[in-house]
């Protein structure tokens, strides 16, 4: 079954258009004239329940109106939206329950009381019986460790002691699919990671369906299995992160540390007819990028199986960080037509 089904989906805005000097300010009072800007242009996908899907893009991209839309709080112009089976700005009420949002820079905590009056409120607005919010609760203040967060206001709370009250206030009522618009932004590593690892025993022992915009690289590493990235208001990748690997990544590189001492040319001879380049780190370090077309195992079997001792061997990805700069810096339509395949 779907979570998610998104259909030619677009998002038109009326922007008003200032014109220049005071004779221009001046018509402005009496009659202002606007210009259309489409955030989002007819944009179709499916996220089925269970996955854990990574939504990127550059700023203006179109990453924020949709999760508006998707959420409800705006109205797409044309295209249609089913979220959990509903029309998210149809069926309002219904809706809302079974969905959980976490925007990075905006709270749904009452910043001068207590965290767990917060929570109580929630209770309220999302109709949870006592007992259910009971056991929900203390399942999830055990998990992300708030015990002593609890009546604490809000706004004596670290960004990251009030992201993980975020994700408590998100999930209180057990929703199916949670939202997350750049969840970790502004956080330290070990918050982070933290973050990282219960949204993926979340997934895994809830089977929550979780849709991430994130401008951190390292939260699609580290949670998804697809990527689906924009470009402008439209879609130009949709798959699995290690195909956009596969598609777009330069190449490999393995380090290998010797013995004894080593030239270049000598260890260039190693794989002489491959198309390969080395470089030397140091004395006893030289290092070979490998093109996606060709398998590290050819360059590793001729390597290891020559004369020369070996005494350590580090293989290194390009990353998605690195994949995804190199798509948006070179911004050409043949560049994007290799993303989309």
């Amino acid at each position: 079954m779907l979570a998610i089904d998104v259909n030619q989906l677009r998002k038109q805005f009326k922007v008003q258009k200032n014109r220049e000097g005071l004779k221009g300010a001046m018509l402005d009072l009496f009659k202002r004239e606007h210009t259309e800007v489409t955030a989002v242009k007819d944009i179709s996908f499916q996220i089925p329940q269970g996955e854990i899907c990574g939504y990127i893009g550059e700023n203006g991209a179109g990453k924020s109106t949709t999760i508006k839309m998707l959420t409800g709080i705006l109205v797409p112009t044309s295209g249609r939206i089913l979220v959990n089976g509903y029309v998210p700005y149809k069926e309002r009420e219904e809706f809302v329950r079974g969905i959980g949002v976490v925007f990075g820079q905006r709270s749904q905590l009452w910043w001068d009381i207590g965290v767990i009056e917060s929570f109580r409120l929630l209770r309220k607005v999302y109709r949870v019986d006592e007992a259910d919010f009971k056991r929900r609760l203390d399942e999830l203040v055990e998990t992300l460790q708030l015990q002593d967060l609890l009546n604490r206001p809000v706004r004596k709370l670290s960004l990251g002691q009030r992201m993980r009250c975020e994700l408590v206030a998100a999930l209180l009522h057990q929703p199916s699919i949670l939202f997350l618009d750049e969840p970790t932004i502004g956080l330290d590593i070990v918050v982070k990671t933290e973050i990282r690892e219960f949204l993926k025993r979340l997934n895994r022992d809830h089977g929550t369906t979780i849709l991430l915009t994130t401008h951190d690289l390292q939260d699609i590493e580290a949670l998804c299995s697809r990527v689906i990235m924009l470009d402008d208001g439209r879609i130009i990748y949709d798959g699995g992160l290690e195909e956009l690997k596969e598609r777009w990544g330069k190449g490999r590189e393995v380090q290998f540390q010797f013995t004894d001492p080593i030239s270049l040319d000598a260890v260039s001879s190693l794989t002489s007819g491959l198309d390969v380049r080395w470089t030397k780190e140091n004395e006893v370090t030289a290092k070979v990028w490998i093109p996606r077309e060709l398998n590290v195992s050819d360059v590793l079997s001729r390597v290891v199986g020559s004369a020369a001792e070996i005494s350590d061997i580090k293989i290194f990805e390009t990353n998605t960080d690195e994949i995804v700069r190199e798509i948006y810096r070179t911004g050409s339509p043949e560049a994007k037509e290799a993303v989309r395949g």
